[in-house]
């Protein structure tokens, strides 16, 4: 499972997107410099969430692996259970 401090690394990329957005509401069409230095600002963000997104991904798989094992090893039981033993 993801620690704490990945999931609060996260939160903080999704807020600092949602800056970025609003500060690029605000720059004006001529402010070539601040639209470059906005770009990379969001390629730079939206390659981190990127990353974060790989992760739950990853987490999300293994979850659905041992979710399945687990169905399995309950399955199997259960037919142990039911089987007598002469």
């Amino acid at each position: 499972m993801r620690n704490e401090e990945a999931k609060a690394a996260g939160e903080a990329l999704l807020r600092r997107l949602r800056r970025l957005v609003a500060r690029a509401a605000t720059v004006k069409d001529t402010d070539h410099k601040q639209l470059l230095a906005l770009l990379d600002d969001i390629e730079t963000t939206r390659r981190g969430l990127l990353k974060e997104c790989a992760e739950v991904e990853g987490e999300m798989r293994q979850a659905t692996v041992r979710t399945t094992a687990i169905g399995a090893y309950l399955r199997n039981s259960q037919a142990h259970r039911g089987k007598r033993h002469n």
